[in-house]
């Protein structure tokens, strides 16, 4: 593959070939995603949840495909849709894959409103989300997460030019 190529466009036999992305990798990259979410949540007064949950949602959609978490890191997610071809995750796709995390970060919202324990429920809440994703990551074949079968996405590693 030569420099004016794509990763995107090229024909491959399988998901597999593309490099799937390791467990530790996605962690951080998701990681540095949630300390987004987290900082526009306490810096932005009033709208900072919202700004948040947006780009919680469409973080994935940003920089074809990637977030800014897996920029830094070099992962991408891409739609594999058993042709030849695959292409960057869009919006939408980034949606339905960052769903289950949207939910937990609302009922985190929720909880985060009741005086003095609401904070307990909020991280249990967060929590319980994370940690679900995580088992199911961990326990696929295919590298995929709950999110990840709703969108019909894959994460993979970008391949670095030396």
């Amino acid at each position: 593959m030569n420099v004016s190529e794509s990763l995107f466009n090229q024909p491959i036999s399988g998901p597999k070939e593309t490099g799937k992305a390791g467990f530790l990798n996605r962690i951080i990259a998701r990681t540095i995603d949630f300390i987004i979410v987290a900082a526009l949540y306490e810096v932005i007064p009033r709208v900072g949840f919202f700004a948040g949950l947006t780009y919680l949602l469409i973080a994935d959609g940003l920089f074809e495909g990637r977030s800014v978490g897996k920029k830094l890191i070099g992962l991408r997610v891409i739609i594999y849709n058993n042709t030849d071809k695959v292409t960057a995750c869009s919006f939408k796709e980034s949606i339905f894959r960052n769903f289950p995390f949207a939910v937990g970060f609302m009922v985190f919202g929720i909880f985060n409103i009741m005086p003095l324990i609401g904070w307990i429920f909020s991280f249990i809440a967060a929590a319980v989300v994370v940690l679900f994703e995580s088992l199911i990551l961990l326990g696929s074949e295919t590298g995929m997460r709950l999110g990840d079968e709703l969108a019909k996405t894959h994460v993979i590693e970008e391949k670095r030019e030396d």
